[in-house]
């Protein structure tokens, strides 16, 4: 469609001005060379429409030789030039406007924070219990670097059938890289796996026995929606943050700190960011860091905020993994023979990236 249009003023253009002289910028010269070179139109003909061409400014040699440099004919050239010549007297074209600078919002002010900080409180303690019974798709696919560079390979993609029912999850793995899977429990599936994406998480977070500690950090967009961001930290005395290394059949309870998002209108928690903290020295896993992030979706006509996807990493030595989850197909509890579980492409990126708060 792109192209279509831009053939089309190109001939308007060039009509236009076989019939009559036609004054131009030496911004809109350069953009009508440009559009000939890309439509790959006769040189001759070019140079003749550019014979017809006055200038309301003046056209720089330099910008002759740039369009020289991208392919303009020779005959287009001189004409170029003699345009150049003829314009020689005329004023510059004035520089381009500045870009806009830009300035973020202005953060509350510590009352606003406190008072902000509250309500998001509330709605993370009460967010389970706002859920409905459903079943799901929640499709895992995992991948792994052996060279610590970041350059990973997919290992497997995992298809499970979740079922939340009275605030508790239970997986069933229904395929593995497309091949159905009967008798497999979500633990065994090895390697690195996480929970707690439906409400446990948050409360942890946001329970007075955690001792989390809050800040303001700063405005951003997600999704399209402004969002207050708080920095946060759980101390390991206080925390509930297991993780397992099957290798050695060990479990550390960890700190970890990170980042909430939520919602500017409704407080909701949008986003959770967080890194393991106080790893022991001797233990197998060095890292491990999780991004879990939260949409709106429609189950027998409500809608529920729900997670969307969740990406987990860890390093161990020199090997990381990934583990990209994503929840799809939410429907009512008791209607699973409804659900099909072949396994969806994968969100675009820009469905979880951050954007600047403008």
């Amino acid at each position: 469609m792109t192209r279509i249009v831009r053939q089309t003023c190109l001939f308007l253009l060039l009509a236009v001005a076989a019939h009559a002289q036609m004054k131009l910028t030496s911004d809109q010269l350069v953009s009508f060379i440009k559009s000939s070179l890309q439509l790959k139109h006769d040189d001759v003909k070019v140079a003749e429409y550019v014979k017809k061409i006055k200038l309301s400014d003046k056209l720089e040699a330099r910008t002759v030789e740039m369009l020289q440099g991208m392919g303009a004919g020779p005959r287009t050239v001189t004409a170029l030039k003699a345009l150049m010549t003829e314009s020689s007297a005329l004023a510059a074209a004035p520089p381009p406007p500045p870009k806009p600078v830009y300035v973020p919002p202005p953060p509350p002010n510590s009352i606003e924070q406190k008072a902000i900080l509250a309500e998001i409180t509330d709605s993370a303690l009460n967010y389970s219990r706002n859920l409905p019974n459903f079943i799901c798709l929640q499709v895992t696919r995992r991948y792994f670097d052996q060279g610590g560079k970041g350059n990973f390979s997919l290992m497997d993609t995992i298809a499970e059938s979740l079922t939340y029912y009275e605030q508790k999850e239970e997986y069933k793995v229904v395929s593995k890289n497309g091949i159905p899977v009967t008798g497999m429990k979500h633990e065994q599936m090895g390697g690195a796996t996480s929970s707690g994406e439906f409400g446990s998480m948050l409360s942890e977070i946001f329970e007075p026995s955690s001792s989390t500690s809050f800040e303001w950090d700063r405005w951003a967009t997600l999704r399209g929606k402004r969002m207050h961001v708080y920095s946060f930290r759980v101390p390991q005395a206080t925390s509930k943050y297991t993780i397992y290394a099957d290798s050695v059949k060990r479990q550390i309870l960890v700190g970890y700190h990170g980042l909430i998002y939520a919602d500017r209108d409704t407080k909701m928690v949008m986003r959770i960011t967080m890194e393991a903290d106080d790893i022991p020295a001797d233990f197998p896993v060095q890292e491990v860091a999780l991004d879990l992030n939260y949409d709106y979706t429609t189950i027998s006509g409500e809608r529920f905020l729900l997670p969307m996807k969740s990406e987990l990493h860890s390093k161990e030595g020199r090997y990381l993994t990934k583990n990209e989850t994503e929840f799809r197909l939410y429907n009512k509890y008791g209607t699973e023979s409804q659900i099909k579980f072949d396994v969806p492409d994968a969100l675009p990126d820009e469905q979880t990236k951050e954007q600047p708060a403008r």
